[in-house]
């Protein structure tokens, strides 16, 4: 095994534990021989003084993993909705927090170029005190997509531009300086000193489901993360959905064997919300014990639910997502 290989095969480790002594004290229980952790998604709705720092403060006193939130321009509902950017958001949850795991699900190319996002979640590291992780994902045709004026993407250059935009990422955070010559992306002696906290940089956790953003995640990510199969959402049946997650594995592992990464070293992430269940795994932590139990069983190993917002998709019971932060992973150890 390569220098190399052998850093990125430590990065994990600080994803489990993180930088500041979080350890899995902070939102993870044991559940057989693994841990089950357990986080939330905090949607960037909430003006900062007016109830967006209380909420991840809370999030960090009830004692979640990591706290992410979306990188979109705008999102679904919430096109004409209060809307925030990600990193401004993540920059002010950092200085407001010290222990909390903080990140995106998921940063996309739609918008960013990995030269200056590079740079952004450096500095974002170095205010946390290395407590960053980076979802990041392909994107969509939704809101994103346009909104710098171009024709959206086909499916197609969606994964070309990802298969050469997580690369020239991963480069940019551990080289300090880099040159790069692509079909979408260009790089110029571009300077990145001192680097991650983390090191060799901070986690990627990379969306996929089809085999080229699968091998990605073998490749380069120290987590993997699905929000299940799209087309079992309106129609699908729980059943459906657990045989669909299952498979999903399965072409992890694949990806895995055929680029020579151990499957075991990857955190598998699941971003609830997006199954047939929907919102129903939050409303007992009966219910959520069971959700998170059986998706544990197809290896699993952290959950990550959202903040209730009312008036939207995530119009949830506030008391039963903050009893399950409390009460629902001691069910399962």
């Amino acid at each position: 095994m390569s220098g190399r290989a052998a850093e990125l095969r430590n990065i994990p480790q600080a994803y489990a534990k993180g930088s500041r002594g979080g350890g899995t004290g902070c939102g993870g229980r044991r559940l057989g021989p693994m841990t089950l952790r357990l986080s939330t998604v905090i949607l960037p709705v909430d003006r900062w003084h007016e109830g967006g720092r209380d909420r991840w403060r809370r999030a960090e006193e009830l004692g979640f993993h990591t706290a992410y939130t979306y990188d979109h321009l705008s999102w679904r509902s919430f096109r004409d909705r209060t809307w925030f950017g990600a990193l401004p958001t993540l920059t002010a949850a950092a200085t407001a927090t010290q222990r909390l795991r903080l990140g995106t699900l998921v940063t996309s190319p739609n918008f960013r170029h990995p030269v200056t996002l590079a740079k952004e979640l450096i500095s974002l590291d170095d205010i946390s005190g290395g407590r960053i992780t980076l979802g990041i994902g392909a994107g969509g045709s939704g809101f994103d997509a346009t909104a710098l004026g171009q024709e959206a993407w086909t499916p197609k250059e969606r994964a070309d531009r990802f298969g050469e935009f997580v690369p020239l990422l991963d480069r940019l955070l551990t080289e300090g300086a880099v040159t790069h010559e692509g079909t979408h992306y260009s790089a110029v002696e571009a300077r990145n000193i001192p680097g991650c906290v983390q090191r060799p940089r901070l986690p990627f956790a990379v969306a996929a489901t089809g085999p080229r953003g699968l091998r990605l995640a073998a490749r380069h990510g120290q987590a993997w993360v699905t929000t299940g199969d799209p087309k079992l959402y309106e129609e699908g049946t729980p059943e459906q959905s657990t045989q669909a997650l299952r498979e999903q594995g399965k072409r992890l592992e694949a990806a895995c064997e055929e680029t020579g990464r151990d499957a075991s070293e990857l955190d598998r992430i699941l971003l609830t919300g997006f199954t047939p269940d929907r919102n129903t795994p939050l409303e007992s932590v009966d219910a959520f014990v069971d959700f998170a139990g059986r998706h544990a069983e197809l290896g699993f190993t952290e959950i990550a639910i959202h903040a209730p917002i009312p008036d939207s998709d995530f119009d949830t019971d506030p008391a039963v997502y903050e009893r399950i932060a409390t009460e629902a992973l001691a069910q399962l150890a």
